[in-house]
């Protein structure tokens, strides 16, 4: 596989670029090797600038639930561009995406628009604060709300400390309003309930985790935040920046029958343009300034392209509930393959999966939290993963990150998968 000009490109970038790329993780550290330049993608496929196609299974980390370059969305934001990029004032669409929002999201009244999935979590826990007069807040292990400070904290020496900074630059003043408990684990979350009590603004957790790998909740601990939260006045928030409009039409607490009180989404909102936003019960949203207290702006957010591309990819799956039958069966159809290969060749590696979502953890240990997850032999994905991309499968560049499929993969390519898959196993 020649990658000639995307080796030039990246030692081009790193002159002008920190560490020559605008986000870690397309940086293939965890891999091995030098990143892959993207030219085009269309359906299941991308393109790197040496012309070397692949059947790609990120999917820009989520959003493009329906392929690449959907026509609708594309068709959609050329519509849009003829009109003006940027107007920095309301727009119709902004209102019809918001009613659409709330249509199909349970836990959703009022929603606002913000830019990326980093300023969703950040104003969310803003407005827990600010709702509840509390400072303090529980996020969990592994899971990830963007780089805000509040959010880049490391685990302290037991489960009533404090955390500590997980980044130069994080001030331990912010790191000290930041509890840590392992996922899955409720009675953590009671202990530090208790140590904290009429502290605690809010919960914050993705629902089905994917940025330690995909890890599924264990059955009854949704619900358990659920009811400590309606003990305490605690508020709930999920983060379905990635879980949210792909699992079910109104996420994964549709799917899983447990509702928030505040929600933060993004990726697919704006149908792969760079988008996010918070919404929730009306009593909470109604803090949010101008009609209530808490400060939160965004001079460009409801950006009328980005409105365009989200409308459209959100009407084509809130009037084609078959899209989530095709997802959930594609999903079934690929990590079958996956693991009757474990099987046949012997092999104790363990997958996590959920309708288009999936990982295959190289550990024979079950994956229920992020302790689980360290247990991966992390060089073996390594070599897993050239392997694939060799045989022209693109796979996300660390073995913690969930996996996203699309509708547009059809059978053919999931034949592909799976043969490339048996591949690059047998050569562990």
């Amino acid at each position: 596989m020649n990658t000639e000009r995307s080796e030039h490109l990246f030692e081009q970038a790193k002159k002008s670029i920190p560490g020559g790329v605008n986000s870690p993780v397309r940086a293939f550290k965890a891999v091995g090797g030098n990143p892959l330049f993207i030219s085009r993608a269309e359906g299941p496929y991308v393109f790197d600038e040496d012309g070397n196609r692949f059947i790609e299974l990120i999917n820009s980390w989520g959003p493009m639930v329906l392929g690449h370059n959907h026509p609708e969305v594309r068709e959609a934001v050329i519509k849009a561009m003829e009109k003006g990029t940027s107007f920095g004032a309301p727009t119709a669409m902004e209102v019809e995406i918001a009613e659409l929002i709330v249509n199909m999201v349970p836990s959703v009244e009022k929603v606002r628009m913000v830019n990326s999935g980093t300023e969703a979590t950040m104003s969310a826990i803003r407005v827990a604060r600010g709702y509840t007069g509390k400072e303090k807040f529980i996020k969990f292990e592994g899971n990830y709300h963007g780089h805000g400070d509040s959010f880049l904290i490391a685990a302290g020496s037991g489960a009533v400390t404090m955390g500590n900074p997980d980044s130069p630059g994080v001030t331990r003043g912010t790191a000290k309003d930041t509890l840590l408990a392992p996922y899955n684990d409720l009675d953590k979350v009671r202990l530090l309930v208790e140590a904290n009590r009429d502290e605690i603004a809010a919960i914050i957790l993705e629902p089905v985790a994917g940025n330690m790998g995909c890890v599924l909740p264990e059955p009854g601990f949704l619900e358990g935040l659920r009811k400590i939260c309606d003990n305490e006045g605690i508020v709930l928030i999920f983060d379905e920046v990635m879980t949210g409009f792909r699992l079910a039409p109104g996420g994964a607490q549709e799917l899983l029958g447990v509702t928030p009180d505040i929600t933060t989404m993004g990726k697919i909102i704006g149908g792969g343009m760079p988008v996010g936003a918070y919404g929730g019960r009306k009593e909470i949203m109604e803090y949010v300034s101008p009609q209530g207290p808490v400060y939160q702006a965004g001079t460009l957010s409801g950006n009328p392209i980005a409105m365009a591309a989200g409308l459209a990819m959100l009407k084509h799956l809130s009037q084609n509930p078959a899209v989530y039958t095709r997802l959930e069966n594609t999903g079934k159809t690929l990590v079958g393959g996956i693991q009757s290969t474990l099987e046949r060749l012997g092999l104790p590696y363990t997958i996590n999966a959920l309708g288009s979502m999936y990982s295959l953890f190289f550990t024979d240990q079950k994956v229920r939290n992020f302790q689980d997850a360290q247990t991966c032999d992390t060089a073996l994905f390594g070599q897993y993963f050239n392997s694939m991309l060799k045989q022209g499968i693109y796979l996300a560049p660390s073995q913690y990150e969930s996996l996203f499929l699309s509708t547009a993969l059809e059978q053919e390519h999931l034949d592909k998968i799976l043969d490339a898959n048996e591949v690059a196993l047998k050569k562990l």
